[in-house]
């Protein structure tokens, strides 16, 4: 009987979720894609945004007043914490790219670093937004 011969077992082709459990790098990865898709969602949203300043202040409340409810300032905070989080992510990937903090501990620090200035930055926004601050 050759080696060939042995029974295989059923083994995933690839890693996959159930095989690795779940780290800040890979969480952030697939939040990076994520809030990728947002923005990229967003986007027609902003554009039609610029076509209503630019019709004048008679048209301006016509796409303003849906952003004026609930639903519609949890949209507006969604996209204004992907768009912060994506953008900490991509200088963070720019950095690897020339070969900056590479190492495991710095990989976890700029992970942490990227989560921390995405919240402060969403958070200054919307506290300015709302007049907290002068």
């Amino acid at each position: 009987m050759s080696a060939n011969s042995a029974p295989k077992t059923a083994r995933p082709l690839s890693p996959h979720l159930q095989v690795y459990k779940p780290q800040i790098t890979s969480a952030m990865s697939i939040f990076h894609r994520i809030t990728g898709i947002a923005l990229a969602c967003g986007l027609p949203v902003f554009v039609a945004w610029l076509i209503f300043v630019a019709a004048g202040p008679k048209f301006y409340p016509i796409f303003t007043n849906p952003f004026n409810t609930v639903v519609g300032q949890i949209l507006l905070f969604g996209w204004t914490f992907a768009f912060f989080y994506h953008f900490c992510c991509g200088i963070r990937h720019l950095l690897w790219d020339a070969g900056y903090g590479l190492s495991i501990k710095a990989v976890y620090t700029s992970g942490y670093l990227t989560i921390g200035l995405a919240v402060v930055g969403t958070a200054s926004v919307w506290i300015k937004v709302y007049g907290l601050i002068p």
